[in-house]
């Protein structure tokens, strides 16, 4: 499924002109009362508007504007991270490795060696070279940057040890963190208010800040100066982290969710406010999740499941809603600009569709299958399928070439189709016309042989995403020889890490059983150069 954001739900962008409005690639929504904006172009200018308290709009004063300003000095200048704090302050870094910082300062958060305001972009220079930003996180005085090498910085206000330098003095300039982590690839990272998280690629959680909640999932209420591993979640292979103001969730590689930390709001979602200090598993009875959200501005957490469907619990509008409260929401990022208090992005938004093509996609989406309007119509399996030509030679490359004078298909009005499935069939067809595809892993695998067949990139990628949020150890085997066969690389790395990650059950399935003797012999090398097998 595609994530469709509703820009209209975000009240700062109400007043940009249409032509702007569609050509924003990424934005952020930031601020006390969630007006304040930073948004980047597709041509690659990056825009402020909004409130600008403590200049943290970066275009050199101090002045409220409604009407969107060029930051000038980041201009064309390839910024494709941004992340705030909520003093506030903003970070952002190019795809070339610059980090440049403004907004508030008191607490070194900018990282530009002194405490003075900045008004403008400052382009730090000390503390990073030689690699490429891949995430930035920003807890409410301090920053993390995690580096293509798996590597974490950090600088800021550190009271509670959320710089995680092992001491409580200030960090004005980014510093390398260390300590467990040191010799180990961080994937991840993730603030609270005053604490911090990281990942790494085993799918260990390690944190480190203030404790005072039990946010860091240590089994007390002690702050930790430098990181200490996340012993609750032993044996749990996490694939995501996420903070929200005083509190912490993950999400294991099996779609199993967990939360700890403050639940004053009853933002864990365990249908109480009781706060936890271990991680406890949340939501048994709704299914497997795919992802979870959660900002350091607020008290609200979110997250979707395997079947698209959006939940919400913690402090919605001023209500404490203790347990997981499922919504119409075809997104998370919905969920905090209507519910979020105040309406902040908990990451930053990538206006892939926006609300300016609603009215096109319902009509599409309502026209697809409908006899009463088409002119072709496809054979699968003995069982229909009608479409409109046109849509078909507007949306893909392979139909523009098959409806051409020269070939049989372009004077006809029924084609029978032998080579995939109906149900295969029907969802590509179905993803013309809607952009999304709702199949299930097994399904989505023939799917993944058409859109290698007709050379949809797109198309491809949406089933690599679909197989991985239903992968499982019954099926870990079978994707993994499909991503193999169909040459999706990313999706079978994905796949040999997750069967390496649960190596025991996996083996042990009857679709192990089934492979090849010549793979599994190199899936057992591989595994072992991986690691898997030592004591």
């Amino acid at each position: 499924m595609t994530n469709v954001y509703d820009v209209a739900k975000w009240p700062i962008f109400s007043l940009l002109e249409e032509d702007l409005l569609n050509s924003i690639v990424l934005a952020c929504v930031f601020g006390n009362v969630g007006n304040e904006a930073i948004f980047i172009t597709k041509d690659g200018d990056i825009y402020a508007m909004g409130n600008n308290h403590n200049g943290c709009l970066g275009l050199g004063d101090v002045q409220s504007t409604l009407v969107p300003k060029k930051i000038e000095l980041l201009c064309k200048k390839g910024v494709s991270l941004l992340s705030f704090g909520s003093g506030p302050h903003v970070v952002a870094a190019t795809d070339t490795g610059e980090i440049y910082s403004w907004g508030h300062n008191g607490y070194c958060q900018l990282g530009n060696g002194s405490t003075n305001q900045g008004l403008i972009p400052c382009q730090l220079s000390a503390g990073i070279s030689g690699c490429r930003i891949v995430q930035i996180a920003c807890g409410s005085h301090h920053t993390l940057v995690l580096t293509d090498r798996g590597e974490v910085y950090a600088w800021g206000y550190n009271n509670c040890g959320q710089v995680g330098s092992g001491a409580t003095s200030n960090i004005n300039t980014p510093r390398k963190v260390s300590s467990l982590l040191s010799g180990r690839r961080v994937v991840s990272v993730a603030c609270g208010q005053t604490s911090s998280l990281a990942l790494i690629d085993s799918g260990e959680v390690f944190g480190w800040g203030y404790n005072g909640n039990g946010q860091l999932g240590l089994g007390n209420n002690v702050n930790q100066p430098s990181p200490c591993r996340v012993s609750s979640l032993q044996g749990v292979v996490v694939s995501q982290i996420v903070c929200g103001y005083a509190h912490s969730m993950a999400l294991s590689d099996e779609g199993i969710l967990y939360a700890w930390g403050a639940n004053s709001y009853g933002q864990l979602g365990t249908g109480n406010k009781a706060n936890l200090v271990t991680a406890t598993r949340v939501g048994t009875d709704i299914g497997r999740f795919v992802e979870v959200a959660a900002t350091h501005y607020t008290h609200v957490s979110a997250a979707m499941t395997q079947n698209g469907q959006i939940y919400m619990w913690g402090q919605c509008r001023g209500q404490s809603v203790t347990a997981p409260l499922q919504t119409k929401f075809t997104c998370l990022d919905d969920v905090f600009a209507c519910f979020a208090s105040p309406p902040v992005t908990w990451r930053p938004l990538t206006f892939e569709n926006f609300v300016g093509r609603r009215a096109l996609e319902d009509s599409l989406r309502g026209a697809f299958d409908n006899k009463d309007t088409t002119d072709l119509k496809f054979i699968v399996e003995g069982k229909s399928i009608h479409i409109h030509k046109a849509v078909l030679k507007i949306r893909c490359e392979h139909f523009r070439s098959m409806f051409q004078a020269h070939w049989d298909e372009d004077g006809k009005d029924t084609i029978e189709i032998t080579q995939f499935p109906y149900t295969v069939y029907r969802a590509f067809l179905q993803y013309l016309y809607t952009d999304s595809v709702d199949l299930p892993p097994e399904d989505a695998i023939g799917l993944l042989d058409l859109a290698n067949s007709y050379c949809e990139y797109h198309l491809k990628k949406l089933c690599e995403r679909i197989i991985k949020q239903g992968i499982n150890v019954e099926n870990t085997a079978m994707l993994l020889a499909a991503a193999i066969k169909y040459d999706a690389e990313d999706l079978e790395d994905f796949c040999f890490k997750f069967a390496v990650n649960h190596m025991t059950a996996v083996v042990q399935t009857e679709a192990f059983q089934k492979l090849d003797d010549v793979y599994v012999k190199g899936f057992l090398t591989k595994a072992a150069q991986w690691g898997a097998f030592k004591y």
